[in-house]
């Protein structure tokens, strides 16, 4: 498939390396699906352009089907420890520029760090927390882009409605910003200014520290 994204490897095809797959795919990115499993290969041939068997616990496997050629590689192995650990080292060994890794536990996480991983993410539990914020408050979606550092979606509180947000002091009274709105009757989003007023039917995006989105959004 020809694209003008970066091609990804994906190595582990369980429910989320295949869901990656998938996605990456659809959104006109060039993959390479790798497992060790014959009939997972099989059933993934006809959905994804490049899908093959290796493993990836193998330094010859690896160099076969061409591993060393990929700079962003995801080892989507989360419950087989061992082959994740050693997927990810000799990735780090062939001076992988990107690698993205799956874990399943903190520690296991703190370990892929260590031998090389540049990103570990953690789905089921990432998943969790945001479910739980989307159940336990009023947000209407939750995005983490680290630990530090979220957006939400949610609607404005009373003190916010109704006046221009540069006259509100919203950054400097609760360390939030409004990045976007969505006003209320329309379809799309818009970017939020100083001269932007709110009413209570607007959708609004914030940006800020996790514990300063939380407490914004309880002032509704």
């Amino acid at each position: 498939m020809a694209s003008h994204k970066e091609p990804v490897a994906v190595i582990g095809l369980g429910r989320f390396g295949t869901a990656l797959a998938l996605e990456l795919a659809r959104g006109g990115t060039e993959v390479l699906a790798v497992d060790a499993r014959p009939d997972i290969v099989q059933r993934l041939s006809g959905q994804l352009g490049h899908v093959v068997t290796a493993d990836s616990t193998d330094p010859d496997a690896l160099t076969e089907i061409g591993i060393a050629d990929f700079n962003r590689v995801v080892v989507a192995i989360g419950n087989d420890l061992e082959a994740s650990i050693l997927t990810t080292a000799l990735l780090t060994e062939l001076k992988i520029r990107d690698i993205w890794a799956k874990a399943i536990s903190r520690q296991q996480a703190t370990i892929l760090e260590r031998i090389g991983a540049h990103h570990v993410v953690l789905p089921e539990q990432d998943m969790g927390e945001r479910i739980a914020h989307l159940v336990a408050g009023r947000l209407l979606d939750w995005v983490e882009l680290d630990p530090q550092w979220v957006f939400a979606k949610t609607r404005p509180p009373r003190e916010i409605v109704g006046v221009p947000l540069g006259e509100t002091g919203l950054r400097k009274k609760h360390r939030v910003t409004v990045v976007s709105v969505k006003p209320e009757n329309k379809t799309s989003y818009t970017h939020a200014d100083y001269d932007t007023v709110l009413s209570y039917g607007s959708v609004i995006v914030i940006a800020g520290r996790p514990d300063d989105v939380e407490h914004f959004v309880e002032l509704q």
